[in-house]
C-alpha cells in the first residue's frame, strides 16, 4: 500500500520560514518518477507549486521561484519543500504526490490529473 506523509506544516509570520517533509512509503522510484508539491487555498483550485524527477530536475511555479526549493533523499524515499520568504498568499493546504514517468516522456507533469498518488495534507498559514 502506498502512502505519502506530509508533516512540518504551520503558521508563521510573513516573511518568515517553513520546511515541509513528504516521506513515501510502499512507493520507491527504481527508474523515473516526478514527486511534487501542490497547494489549494481556501476556496481556490489547487495549485501546483513544485516538481522534483528522480534525477534531481526540479521545476516551480513562477509564484514561488526564488523562494521555495524542492529537494529529495531517495536514501529515505522523502521529499522536501524549504519554503522561505513566506507571505499571506502562500496560506494553503499543502499537498505532496507522485507518479512514475511513462517511458515515452521525460518532462514531469504540472497538471494534478497526472499525479497517481496523493498525501493527507499539511496546513500553512502565513499572517500578516
Amino acid at each position: 500500500q502506498v502512502r505519502l506523509v506530509e508533516s512540518g506544516g504551520g503558521s508563521v509570520q510573513s516573511g518568515g520560514s517553513l520546511r515541509l517533509s513528504c516521506a513515501a512509503s510502499g512507493f520507491t522510484c527504481i527508474t523515473r518518477c516526478c514527486m511534487g508539491w501542490f497547494r489549494e487555498a481556501l476556496g481556490k483550485e489547487r495549485e501546483w507549486v513544485a516538481v522534483i524527477r528522480t534525477d534531481g530536475t526540479t521545476t516551480y511555479a513562477d509564484s514561488v521561484k526564488g523562494r521555495f526549493t524542492i529537494t529529495q533523499d531517495n536514501a529515505k524515499n522523502t521529499e522536501y519543500l524549504q519554503m522561505n520568504s513566506l507571505k499571506p498568499e502562500d496560506t494553503a493546504m499543502y499537498y505532496c504526490a507522485a507518479y512514475g514517468l511513462p517511458y515515452f516522456s521525460s518532462v514531469c507533469s504540472d497538471s494534478s490529473s497526472r499525479y497517481t498518488y496523493w498525501g493527507q495534507g499539511t496546513q500553512v498559514t502565513v499572517s500578516s
